[in-house]
Parts: structure tokens; sequence; C-alpha cells
């Protein structure tokens, strides 16, 4: 480890900031001296995460940021550019699920997930892919799934708008690599998380018997590859989607 923080200095915004993964990655780039943007859906949560960040010893910003809705998207991205005039990384965590069988799933369960965690990271990439051009470098990371490349049972909306996350990130990544900006998705499997409160334990059980380190990953876990990848050490990484699942899916 180099004697200065890994991410000194670097402006990054963080989409569903407030919780799981999305808040142990913006505490995480709080302690490799990142000037961290807590976005977010709910004020007080935001606020939360904002003094958690602050605490760590980083400057942080707390915007309130529907990613369906481009209005918001944009004012939190112009603000950024007032306040620390630059961007560095973008982190599209945000996502939802609203899981039902093929036969059963309605069509606002359907559009309600594409919403989020599709065109809300479209969104957001688009949003912030200008200033970055202009300044010549920048990273862009998604946050994909393993039920983004193999599929998972009662997961049509999720499954089709993670594998499209992977189809943004190839795309991004030959389109903006030559102009210094990166772009990679990260993978998760099964996250102890507060997405998965509401699996049955007997589920939860099966699910961590197929995991070959026998355990949930820890949203920190999905943290440090971040971390890594917004790092100039991960300077020759473009358009890779690395799997963070303790082996689920060998």
């Amino acid at each position: 480890m180099s004697s200065s923080p890994r991410l000194a200095g670097k402006v990054a915004i963080i989409t569903g900031a407030a919780q799981g993964i999305g808040l142990a990655t913006a505490l995480k780039f709080a302690q490799e001296g990142a000037r961290v943007v807590v976005c977010d859906v709910r004020q007080a949560a935001v606020d939360q995460a904002v003094s958690a960040c602050q605490a760590a010893g980083a400057e942080a910003l707390g915007i309130v940021v529907d990613v369906t809705q481009r209005e918001m998207v944009d004012g939190m991205v112009q603000q950024v550019k007032d306040r620390f005039g630059r961007i560095d990384v973008l982190v599209n965590n945000a996502g939802i699920t609203q899981d039902a069988r093929l036969q059963k799933m309605t069509l606002e369960q359907f559009d309600r997930v594409i919403d989020v965690n599709l065109r809300g990271v479209f969104h957001c990439a688009q949003a912030v892919c200008d200033t970055m051009v202009a300044q010549g470098s920048g990273v862009i990371l998604n946050a994909s799934s393993v039920v983004g490349i193999y599929g998972n049972f009662g997961q049509t909306n999720y499954a089709a708008s993670k594998f499209g996350v992977i189809g943004f990130t190839k795309t991004w990544s030959r389109e903006l690599g030559p102009k210094g900006i990166r772009v990679n998705a990260v993978a998760p499997g099964f996250i102890a998380t507060p997405i998965l409160s509401t699996i049955p334990e007997k589920v939860m059980q099966e699910m961590v018997d197929r995991v070959p380190l026998k355990r949930l990953g820890l949203p920190e876990d999905i943290a440090h590859v971040y971390a890594f990848l917004a790092s100039d050490e991960a300077a020759y990484i473009n358009g890779a989607v690395i799997e963070v699942s303790g082996g689920m899916t060998v």
C-alpha cells in the first residue's frame, strides 16, 4: 500500500449510497481519501451517510437523487461540478428488486426495476461523461450481479437489468476508453444487505451452502473491489466484469 490513500483527492459520486453496498463503498472511499458525493432517495439516510463519511475524515456532500428522474441527476452533477470542479469516479450502485415468476410478474414490477436498474445507470453515466471526457480521465463503475450473468428464478426483471448493465459496460468501455475513461462492472453474489431481508431463513441457508467459502458476502467485500477499480492501481482494467461471489458459480 502506498503511503498516501489510494483515492486521495478524487471526487466520487456513489448512487444508492445510504445503505448496504453503497454505504460500505462510500465509507471505504472516504477512508481512501476521496471526496464523496452520497446520493440516495431519502434525506435522513443521506444525512446519516454523509456524517459517517465525515467521521472517517472525508469531505462529503449529500444529495437526494432519484436516478429515474433525469432532471434530478443532471442537477446533482451540476452541484458536484460547482462544488468540486471535477468528477473522477461514478459508482452506479442504486438498484432495487421486485421479484416474481414470469407468469405472475406485473408490468409495474417489470417497469420499475428496469427504470431504476437500467435507465438510472444510463442517466447517471450520460450525465457525467461529458465532464470526464473534458478532463481526459474518469472511472465509471456499474453494479451488475451474478444474476446478470447466470439468471435467477423469479428475477426476470432484475436479471434483464443486470445483463443490460454488462452490455452498457462493454459498450462504454469501447466508446470512452480512447478518451481516458475506464468502465467496469462488479457482479456481486449473495451479499448480506437489507435487500435480502425478505428472504426466509431456510432459503438463506441454501444460499450459503452454494458458496464454497460458506458465508454470505459482506458489503465491505464489494466496497474493496470498487475502491481498487476506482484507483490508479487498476489503470489497465477496462470493460471487465468482476465476479465477487465467494465462488458460488464455480
